[in-house]
């Protein structure tokens, strides 16, 4: 079975080399939903505030009822870096109020996908009047125009929102949501757990692991797997096509498998750059591929490690650093 994945891997890549330029064939528009397993919503502690100095003065209540118009009234004011128990550097506003980013948005160029409803849950951080503090370089603060005319913070070129149920300073009860939704850290990358590089973090000693945008591991069951930044396992849709490069995971079935993000491909170790492309989806959303096949994550993967993805309606498969499935019965 191995061997006619690599053979059909091989020719894919070939193909991509050849069309680099055509994006690998990229699909005239859109597809069917396939709604496949079931999402769920982690819970996740909060940690404690370090360093915030005004944290608590004017944080606001921000309910699930609160208008992102309201909400994003004032200025983020001075952000500040607090030191998180669960997530290490945690970028915030200086009313202690944490900033998240959304893997559906896209840092080259910066552009946001959350309106309407979205900006309500999620209420935009203006960019005006937000300026760096102590471990926040200002050069990577920027803005992006919203479909509104209102201009919104980036961090790292990433948008930067407030949660809505984050209701003190010090709350991160948006953290991982839909498996889309990250604080973020200084640098406009997502706050990830202690050891987040999962199997292959037993002796950091506590400490926060970084690793590339895109890199493998070994796992005890599956061997050689494809991990993003956060160490969550990246799998791919046999419902999808390398060529031309298509999807068949759209709509709800976003929730539950959120797409990999652009990842630049200096970002990576481990990883087939040949094909390794940027797939702009039928939806608007920037997908990142290997080998020409898009690649996600699983929303009921709600730790560094975890492969409970595997298998799930027999389409869904864990790969290796090739975009081979692994175990795949093809």
């Amino acid at each position: 079975m191995k061997t006619s994945w690599r053979s059909a891997s091989l020719v894919a890549t070939a193909a991509a080399v050849l069309v680099l330029t055509t994006a690998c064939g990229q699909e005239q528009g859109s597809t069917s939903s396939q709604n496949v397993g079931a999402a769920s919503t982690p819970t996740l502690g909060a940690g404690t505030i370090a360093g915030t100095g005004t944290a608590g003065a004017g944080a606001g209540t921000a309910g699930s009822g609160t208008s992102a118009q309201s909400t994003t009234a004032a200025s983020a004011g001075q952000l500040t870096v607090w030191n998180s128990d669960e997530y290490g550097k945690v970028l915030t506003d200086s009313a202690g109020r944490t900033l998240y980013r959304f893997d559906k948005d896209s840092f080259e160029p910066p552009k946001t996908t959350c309106e309407g409803e979205c900006a309500t849950t999620w209420p935009p951080v203006p960019a005006s009047g937000a300026t760096a503090a102590e471990g926040v370089d200002k050069a990577l603060l920027g803005e992006v125009s919203r479909p509104d005319g209102t201009k919104q913070l980036t961090v790292g070129g990433w948008p930067m929102y407030y949660f809505a149920k984050d209701t003190k300073a010090g709350d991160i009860k948006g953290q991982g949501l839909k498996g889309t939704w990250f604080a973020s850290d200084p640098n406009g990358k997502k706050a990830s757990t202690k050891g987040g590089g999962g199997a292959d973090a037993g002796d950091t000693g506590g400490e926060a692991v970084e690793q590339a945008g895109l890199t493998t591991r070994k796992d005890a069951k599956l061997g050689e797997i494809v991990v993003d930044k956060n160490g969550m396992t990246v799998y791919r849709f046999l419902k999808d096509t390398q060529w031309p490069m298509s999807t068949k995971c759209t709509g709800a079935c976003l929730d539950k498998w959120p797409v990999v993000a652009p990842v630049d491909k200096n970002d990576t170790k481990g990883i087939l750059l040949k094909g390794y492309t940027v797939f702009d989806r039928p939806d608007g959303i920037k997908q990142q591929t290997i080998n020409c096949i898009p690649l996600y994550t699983f929303a009921n993967d709600k730790s560094p490690g975890d492969t409970n993805g595997q298998g799930v309606g027999g389409t869904w498969f864990a790969i290796n650093g090739d975009g081979e499935p692994i175990g795949a019965d093809k």
